[in-house]
């Protein structure tokens, strides 16, 4: 069996399944290089991210499937999962070797696997547009801290700075420990390093502006005065907003 390590990028692993065709792999797993075990049993190879390559695979399917297949695949892809290389080179491999489309034959698992993980991928996302809380800096710029079970972030770009066009502003991945930063131009992609207090968001009252903590407390004033204990419905409101998310949350501060 063969182990074709990859970078860990969307390119890298197109750039992967090229490869799978250029050097006819029949038996083969693909996996990030910072994931990949040693195994004396398994012929490993490395993939170099080639854009060129990349590039073949994704015409190659445009060909084959909707725009909207496309985007499901690269969402599916953001999901981090173990073993989600293997099963989008499945599905991959699937569309090329049909003659007919076959993005909804959900009879084939791997099909229906992409499917079910976009799902899951586009909900997280539609919760971090809802959940995302901003605090201001000294600086002026907007800050947040998020933690999604799914590598999200590059799907909310567009929602943010559709939003909030014109205001500098910074969300934060403190599991994957990178950032998109917005200039009031574009948006780009940060590596940042933070202590671990930091990069959990506590003790950052140092580099907020002297009027957020106000802010602040108007809001959880606000969250109170609003909500209405004779109604309350806990199995409800942990259903739309599950508690993993609620330290990041300035309403669910309050004392």
């Amino acid at each position: 069996m063969v182990t074709l390590t990859y970078d860990g990028s969307f390119e890298g692993l197109l750039t992967a399944i090229f490869e799978i065709y250029e050097y006819r792999f029949s038996d083969v797993s693909i996996v990030p290089a910072d994931r990949a075990q040693a195994n004396v049993f398994n012929d490993h190879r490395q993939s170099t991210s080639d854009p060129v390559k990349a590039e073949r695979v994704w015409l190659g399917l445009k060909k084959k499937v909707s725009t909207a297949a496309l985007n499901q695949l690269h969402r599916a892809f953001l999901s981090e999962l173990p073993g989600i290389e293997d099963k989008l080179y499945q599905y991959v491999l699937y569309v090329f070797s049909s003659k007919l489309s076959v993005e909804y034959d959900y009879s084939n698992s791997f099909v229906l696997f992409i499917k079910q993980t976009d799902q899951k991928v586009r909900r997280e996302k539609h919760r971090m547009e809802a959940f995302i809380r901003f605090q201001l800096t000294g600086d002026g710029l907007y800050y947040a801290i998020c933690q999604p079970d799914y590598n999200v972030l590059p799907l909310l770009q567009n929602h943010f700075r559709e939003r909030y066009a014109d205001q500098r502003w910074l969300i934060y991945d403190s599991t994957r420990k990178y950032g998109i930063y917005y200039d009031l131009n574009t948006v780009e992609t940060v590596s940042l390093s933070f202590s671990e207090e930091a990069g959990s968001g506590k003790n950052l009252q140092a580099v907020f502006d002297e009027k957020e903590e106000l802010y602040q407390q108007l809001w959880q004033q606000y969250f109170t005065s609003v909500n209405i204990v004779a109604r309350k419905n806990t199995k409800l409101h942990l259903q739309h907003m599950p508690r993993r998310y609620w330290k990041y949350l300035t309403e669910k501060q309050v004392q």
